[in-house]
């Protein structure tokens, strides 16, 4: 029988009865290896870069915004990113998931289905809320495009579409025709409404 090394994994800071919680589940796991645990935000890749874990479980409520998740998985493609929220809609999963995450499940996930969303990760698996799965289709339409993640996060920011064309080098049209798809992908009818799901 051949023996696997552990899974490494790495914890972002969270509220203090949920690090606790993720810390001793993967601790009593003897596939699992903790290399690192209550992150800041700001330390995020430092430890990825010092640890290079084979997962990170990301805090949403810690991040600046979605963007944070597009950077880090640029960053370091070979981590594979879990991001826990409080109570995610499937628009903000779908936006994780399209910025590069491999996992968006709630805070108040089961402590199995967790584990389980750990290892499916470390293979490289989307692992989504159940309410989502009827809902997501892996490469749909319903994934935004690289160039639909640069003009949302200029959304989020408050640019106007003028700006946009400039910042992107393309037409006022493209960014209306990106803003568009983006509004549909997300389920979003108004700018307010983006960003508010940031």
């Amino acid at each position: 029988m051949v023996s696997r090394p552990p899974i490494t994994v790495a914890v972002a800071r969270f509220e203090d009865i949920v690090g606790r919680g993720l810390r001793a589940l993967i601790e009593e796991d003897d596939h699992l290896s903790l290399v690192a645990e209550g992150i800041s935000h700001e330390r995020l890749e430092a430890a990825l870069t010092q640890h290079h874990p084979d997962v990170a479980i990301l805090n949403f409520g810690s991040l600046t915004n979605a963007s944070d998740v597009r950077n880090l998985h640029q960053r370091f493609p070979d981590v594979r990113l879990v991001v826990l929220a409080n109570r995610p809609t499937p628009s903000e999963c779908r936006q994780m998931l399209a910025f590069g995450a491999t996992a968006c499940l709630a805070k108040s996930t089961e402590a199995r289905d967790v584990l389980h969303a750990i290892y499916l990760a470390s293979r490289g698996l989307h692992v989504l809320p159940p309410a989502m799965i009827t809902h997501y289709a892996p490469t749909g339409p319903e994934l935004l495009t690289p160039r639909e993640a640069d003009v949302l996060e200029l959304l989020q920011n408050g640019r106007s579409n003028a700006e946009i064309a400039a910042l992107l080098h393309v037409g006022v049209e493209t960014v209306r025709t990106h803003t568009r798809r983006i509004y549909r992908k997300l389920g979003v009818r108004t700018r307010r409404e983006l960003r508010a799901r940031r």
